[in-house]
């Protein structure tokens, strides 16, 4: 996936709220977006290294989106990325678990919750979860940063999907390279990685691939071993 727009580097300085960070940019203090409502604690550090992309939409507040933190390697942070990415991937093919099926829909609603996915091929329909994954420590990728119901509901509805006759699978789209495997985060939502296990019990696939990034684009790397 191609990265549109000019990319200006900046350095952390404080994140407001969730969704508003404070960046300094060529010696200017500025406001900026920050799309991803995760903790991303490790990452958001004071003087880390970031990337910004400018933005001219009217009626924006800020003029930024963070969408890069430098470590040992670049982090897309941006947590629509993940379904941009997958979403290229089915069309093209590129990722063996789902080739054969057509996207008939994204944003599909079942149940009591909003999936990113329906799938089909022939008669057989698949519901399809993605969920972004910045959190690396050792090497291996952790999901969720903070607790999420949210994640746990997803979880419970492709669980009663199975029950009626659909196929599930819920990607875990690693947005670094540096991810060699993937677990859940037990220590930060016990009750996520419970329900994680669960769903694989019960015959949910689970999936994970790390992704390589430039400032340039980012496209999905390796899929990576899962630890549950």
């Amino acid at each position: 996936m191609k990265i549109e727009g000019k990319i200006l580097k900046g350095t952390f300085l404080e994140r407001p709220n969730r969704f508003l960070g404070k960046v300094e940019v060529s010696g200017e203090k500025h406001l900026c977006y920050i799309p991803n409502p995760g903790r991303m604690l490790e990452l958001l550090q004071l003087g880390v290294e970031v990337y910004l992309k400018e933005e001219s939409l009217s009626g924006r507040k800020t003029e930024y989106d963070l969408v890069f933190v430098k470590q040992s390697s670049l982090v897309s942070i941006d947590s629509r990325v993940p379904n941009r990415l997958t979403e290229e991937a089915i069309r093209l093919s590129l990722l063996p678990e789902f080739r054969g099926y057509d996207l008939v829909r994204a944003e599909h609603t079942y149940g009591d919750s909003r999936l990113d996915f329906l799938l089909a091929r022939g008669d057989r329909q698949m519901l399809l979860e993605v969920k972004s994954c910045t959190l690396v420590k050792g090497g291996r990728a952790l999901f969720p940063d903070a607790p999420t119901q949210r994640g746990q509901r997803h979880l419970r509805t492709l669980i009663a999907a199975l029950e009626q006759g659909f196929e599930a699978a819920v990607l875990f789209v690693v947005q670094r390279a540096d991810g060699e495997s993937f677990s859940s985060n037990d220590e930060t939502d016990p009750e996520f990685g419970a329900a994680l296990r669960e769903a694989a019990s019960r015959g949910v696939k689970i999936y994970a691939y790390s992704c390589q990034v430039t400032l340039e684009e980012i496209g999905l790397l390796n899929r990576i071993l899962i630890i549950l």
